[in-house]
């Protein structure tokens, strides 16, 4: 490896290309030119003494090392975007630009109408929102701020629970009106049944739930959760759904109350770094008191 550190910004766009597989590509995506990829790449390979993707009229592929590394060069592209931010942040009130990451369905059908009051309440903040479940998003500083249906674990983090979300059974009244409404779990058997792809900490944690389906029975399966409220709300089969989301529909009929009710604690969290930043901590306390009050009132309403 040669003495010369390489730029922060040429890990970026070696991501970029790692992922695209081109330099057209990666310029597009990052709103470059071609050449300046190039030259990126070129500078980024000179710096560190190593091959890092081998060029093809098909594409740029990468090589061993370009895959050793990548994870490496993820933690520095992710450390500059938090630094950027946090600069971002610097002068009076509150300012910049925070990143959160939540749920599918927490993102779409749950923060909105919470961003946008604090919005406007702090006009000079930017948003950046992230779609995930990623446990780790934190911890490498990929987001500043995160709502997860668990409680994080991590010391380095500060955790405050915002609620509790009950998840069950949903199906629309076409569905329903077409295929009858199951009055046991065993019933599920002959219904279109809507699950997940493939196997998460959710799909174990509901496995004895569906004990009498087995993983081809599943009449529709997807890893998105809007997927599958989409699914749902289409009158598809039957699937999982939060039951005050579900309440705001009329066509949405619950089934199986009593035997399916998963209640879920919705956390928000952030570094404990994070603390003395003003734009995080009036995020923080903007989403841990809207989805506390979306958790009171929407499982009122789901009742």
């Amino acid at each position: 490896m040669r003495d010369a550190e390489p730029n922060w910004e040429w890990y970026r766009t070696f991501l970029q290309v790692l992922d695209t597989g081109s330099l057209s590509a990666a310029g597009r995506a990052m709103g470059i030119a071609q050449p300046t990829v190039g030259r990126h790449i070129e500078g980024l390979e000179a710096a560190l003494g190593l091959t890092l993707f081998t060029r093809s009229v098909d594409g740029y592929a990468p090589t061993d090392a370009a895959r050793e590394l990548a994870p490496h060069a993820a933690g520095v592209a992710a450390s500059a975007a938090a630094l950027r931010r946090a600069a971002s942040g610097q002068g009076d009130g509150v300012r910049g630009t925070v990143r959160l990451t939540a749920s599918e369905v927490i993102g779409v059908e749950v923060l909105p109408p919470i961003l946008v009051a604090l919005r406007e309440a702090h006009p000079a903040l930017s948003i950046e929102l992230v779609l995930s479940n990623r446990v780790d998003d934190l911890l490498h500083r990929e987001a500043d701020i995160a709502v997860r249906m668990f409680r994080p674990e991590q010391a380095a983090l500060v955790a405050r629970r915002a609620g509790t979300i009950e998840i069950g059974l949903h199906a629309h009244e076409r569905y329903l009106a077409r295929c009858g409404t199951p009055r046991t779990l065993a019933e599920l058997k002959r219904h279109a049944v809507i699950g997940y792809d493939r196997e998460t900490a959710f799909t174990r944690a509901v496995g004895g739930i569906f004990a009498p389906l087995g993983r081809d029975d599943f009449a529709f399966s997807a890893d998105s959760d809007l997927a599958q409220l989409a699914a749902i709300r289409a009158g598809f089969g039957i699937g999982f759904c939060q039951v005050g989301l579900a309440a705001r529909d009329p066509a949405l009929r619950r089934v199986l109350r009593r035997a399916v009710s998963m209640p879920l604690q919705t956390w928000v969290a952030m570094h404990e770094d994070l603390r003395r930043s003003a734009r995080c901590m009036a995020a923080f306390t903007a989403l841990a008191e809207g989805l506390a009050a979306y958790a009171r009132s929407d499982n009122v309403r789901g009742k």
